[in-house]
């Protein structure tokens, strides 16, 4: 079985159709933020205040990429661990965020966001950065700035490669696999 092809936004007719451990080509916008910028986007919620884009239906990448080389777009922008999102993820999966791509883990609280809310989270290849950044063909610098590497950006990806690691009903493709080998931990 091939690669689903999906684009961005993402919507629930598009999550449904997905399965923990399908292969994915993700094109569209993305957003990149990682723990730094997760904490400031709740603390403007917090705040009464807005958040520096509209997160309904959109995909946010786990990711601090390294500056571009000359001629490129970005630097190598592989995906960071997942994990140290768990804590601002399922607020955030509540108003409205469909996907996030990284690796990884994710504890209980964002399963069940995922399944209450038709979510869904991506894993990337980590150690693939110089490739996965090939994948991306814009970036600007949308919030935050003063993070550096970890200001959110917008970006442009033109078929980045994904598995689905929890799909919108709760199977964990993680998990499977541990049961199916049998791993304990």
């Amino acid at each position: 079985m091939g690669k689903k092809i999906i684009t961005t936004p993402l919507t629930d007719d598009i999550i449904l159709k997905l399965n923990a451990g399908d292969e994915v080509l993700i094109s569209g916008t993305l957003y990149t933020g990682r723990d730094a910028a997760h904490k400031r986007m709740i603390s403007l919620l917090e705040k009464g205040e807005s958040l520096p884009f509209d997160i309904r239906g959109q995909v946010i990448y786990y990711v601090g990429p390294c500056p571009a080389p000359d001629g490129r777009v970005i630097g190598s922008a592989g995906p960071t661990t997942s994990g140290r999102m768990d804590l601002y993820a399922p607020k955030l999966i509540e108003l409205g965020l469909k996907g996030m791509i990284g690796k990884g883990l994710r504890d209980e609280n964002v399963a069940e966001a995922i399944k209450a809310h038709k979510a869904i989270y991506f894993g990337a290849i980590g150690g693939a950065g110089a490739l996965i950044s090939s994948c991306i063909k814009k970036q600007e610098i949308i919030a935050f700035e003063d993070l550096g590497t970890e200001a959110i950006r917008r970006i442009e990806v033109e078929n980045l490669p994904c598995v689905v690691i929890i799909d919108s009903s709760g199977r964990d493709r993680y998990k499977e696999g541990r049961k199916k080998y049998r791993i304990e931990g």
